[in-house]
C-alpha cells in the first residue's frame, strides 16, 4: 500500500522557489530544500523527481504567475503608456527583502544564459506574448497622441523588455526603490512625442 503523502506540495513549492529565487540554481543544495520545504529526501524525490525537475517546475509556475501579473498591469491601465508606466513600476517591490531578490527568471538567465535548451524553451512560453501586448499597448498610444508617433512599435517593445530586465538587475544588485522608480519614469518619459 502507497503511503500517502503528508505536506502541502504546493506549499512545499512555494518553499523550494523562494530559495531558488534567493540562491540560484547551483548554490540551492538539496539540504537547502529539504530544510526549507520541511520534507524528507524520498519525499522530494517522490513528489518532485530530483533537484533539476523541482527548479523547472519552480522557475515555470513563477514564469507563469510574473507574467500573469505583467500582463495586468500593462492592460488594466485605460492610457495605453500608463500600462507600461504600471507594468515598470509594478517591479519594483517597497520591501527592501523582496526587492534585492530581483527576478527568479531575470536570475535564471544570469546562471545559465543561452546554454540550457530547456530554460530557453521556458523562456519562450512568456516573453513573446507579453512583447506582442506591449507592442498593441505602444500603437494604441501613438494612435492618441500618448506616444511619439516616430518610435518603431516592436523595437519600442523590446526596449521595454530590456528595461524590466535592467531594473530587476539592478534590484538584485541593491539599487534602492526610489531610484528604480526614477529609472522607470525615464524610460517612460523616453516615449512621449516631442
Amino acid at each position: 500500500m502507497v503511503r500517502p503523502r503528508e505536506f502541502d506540495r504546493d506549499e512545499a513549492l512555494d518553499h523550494a522557489t523562494r530559495v531558488f529565487w534567493a540562491k540560484g540554481y547551483a548554490s540551492t543544495s538539496t539540504e537547502d530544500l529539504l530544510t526549507a520545504m520541511n520534507i524528507g529526501r524520498q519525499s522530494l524525490y517522490n513528489a518532485f523527481g530530483d533537484k533539476r525537475k523541482l527548479y523547472l517546475e519552480a522557475l515555470e509556475r513563477y514564469q507563469r504567475e510574473s507574467n500573469a501579473g505583467h500582463l495586468e498591469r500593462l492592460k488594466n491601465s485605460a492610457s495605453p503608456l500608463g500600462g507600461i508606466e504600471a507594468l515598470l513600476l509594478g517591479l519594483i517591490a517597497d520591501d527592501d527583502d523582496i526587492r534585492a531578490l530581483g527576478c527568479m527568471d531575470v536570475n535564471a538567465v544570469s546562471e545559465f544564459g543561452s546554454a540550457d535548451p530547456e530554460l530557453v524553451m521556458l523562456r519562450s512560453k512568456v516573453g513573446p506574448r507579453l512583447f506582442r501586448c506591449l507592442v498593441e499597448r505602444i500603437r494604441e498610444g501613438q494612435a492618441c497622441g500618448e506616444v511619439d508617433p516616430t518610435i518603431e512599435a516592436r523595437e519600442a517593445a523590446a526596449f521595454v523588455q530590456m528595461t524590466m530586465q535592467g531594473i530587476q538587475l539592478a534590484a538584485r544588485a541593491g539599487s534602492d526603490a526610489r531610484n528604480l522608480r526614477a529609472q522607470a519614469r525615464f524610460a517612460i518619459n523616453r516615449f512621449r512625442p516631442r
